[in-house]
């Protein structure tokens, strides 16, 4: 469809490639009716992500021009929103800003229609994955919203690993109004059964947010129904917060979670270390309070799990809470958009480790912009 009305547009061969759910690569999606006649080029069926100018495009989410001589070949980025889901090539012999308007109106388009239909097509998934998905890691996904969304005052970007293996961490956010949710969730364990313990808490958490509970009371709601499912032989530790988006006032309960860290002017100014409760499903019978921060516009809150920071490589060595921050200090620096920030800290990561991370590493960053952004 997009071959035939290309044209119309001055534009021709149009390819798209999907994203893969490691962001590592971008797979060609093949259409009916392709042209395969011998004097065609065959386009590729996979393109590396930080080797190519389509995955350049993918990266800096900007349009990516090749070629001196008619016809030009443009990338450009396949988004929802903040969410990027890969990249549209096209052609042109043309010149001027009007064919590249053209195409980029046509990029946004094919990204709505991409997006309205991959909520009932399995193809979308198959063509996504490089290869089978766990049990536990099919249900993860298919609970957590999208990695990245983006607003006039707060910009958020969350990632997991290991992707198709991973089974009790889990991440939460929402936007209501004035207000930001946010959460992130660590089951014990690494099986199916944590998957249904991250699953429970995170579901719980929906639903009492959405009845207008407060936090505390939240994270008792989801110690009830943990409790009730499983007695005391399951838990999750958490951070469930909330964000003012007009004054910056930050409050959360920490339920025996790493605190989270806030990152300011290009430096690590705080860690909100506040004494925790208990873990969720433990009922060992701590406080649970409510603690507040008072964030400045411009600043960075990152949340993660213990997966990111203490697992440890094949010779013993962890990555670190201090390699960690200073990663995502160094990709912000450097005006890197959050996803692509995250994008490059769970490669980062992965490559610590070799490719084995034993426990699930999940991050949460949000950007608060301030009141009149």
């Amino acid at each position: 469809m997009i071959a035939a009305h290309a044209p119309a547009l001055g534009l021709a061969r149009p390819l798209i490639y999907l994203v893969d759910v490691q962001q590592q690569i971008l797979r060609l999606v093949r259409g009916s009716g392709e042209r395969t006649g011998a004097a065609d080029v065959v386009p590729e069926a996979e393109l590396r992500i930080d080797a190519t100018l389509a995955g350049r495009a993918y990266q800096s989410v900007e349009l990516v021009e090749s070629g001196e001589v008619p016809p030009r070949r443009l990338w450009l980025p396949l988004v929802d929103g903040a969410e990027r889901l890969g990249v549209l090539g096209l052609e042109t012999d043309e010149a001027g800003n009007a064919v590249l308007d053209e195409a980029s109106d046509l990029a946004l388009l094919v990204g709505l229609l991409l997006v309205g239909k991959r909520a009932y097509s399995d193809t979308y998934e198959r063509m996504v994955r490089t290869r089978p998905m766990g049990l536990a890691a099919e249900m993860q996904w298919t609970l957590m919203p999208p990695g990245s969304f983006a607003g006039t005052r707060a910009t958020v970007s969350a990632a997991m690993e290991p992707a198709y293996e991973m089974g009790g961490d889990a991440y939460e956010y929402a936007v209501d109004g004035d207000t930001a949710h946010l959460a992130v969730f660590d089951a014990m364990g690494h099986d199916t059964s944590a998957g249904l313990t991250v699953a429970l808490a995170l579901a719980g958490c929906r639903s009492s947010r959405r009845n207008g509970v407060g936090l505390v009371e939240t994270s008792e709601a989801i110690e009830a129904a943990l409790m009730e499912q499983f007695g005391r032989s399951r838990y999750a530790t958490a951070i469930i917060a909330e964000l003012d988006l007009l004054t910056g006032a930050l409050t959360w309960v920490n339920r025996g979670h790493h605190p989270p860290i806030v990152i300011r002017n290009g430096q690590w100014v705080a860690t909100l270390e506040r004494p925790p409760a208990h873990p969720m499903g433990t009922d060992m019978g701590l406080p649970v309070r409510l603690y507040d921060e008072q964030l400045e516009p411009g600043d960075w809150l990152l949340l993660y799990t213990d997966g990111v920071t203490d697992a440890r490589n094949p010779h013993g060595e962890v990555f670190g809470l201090d390699r960690f921050v200073d990663f995502v200090i160094r990709n912000i620096a450097d005006g890197l958009p959050a996803p692509e920030t995250l994008r490059r800290l769970i490669r980062a990561i992965r490559e610590y480790h070799h490719d084995r991370l034993r426990d699930d590493a999940t991050i949460l960053l949000l950007k608060w912009h301030g009141p009149s952004a």
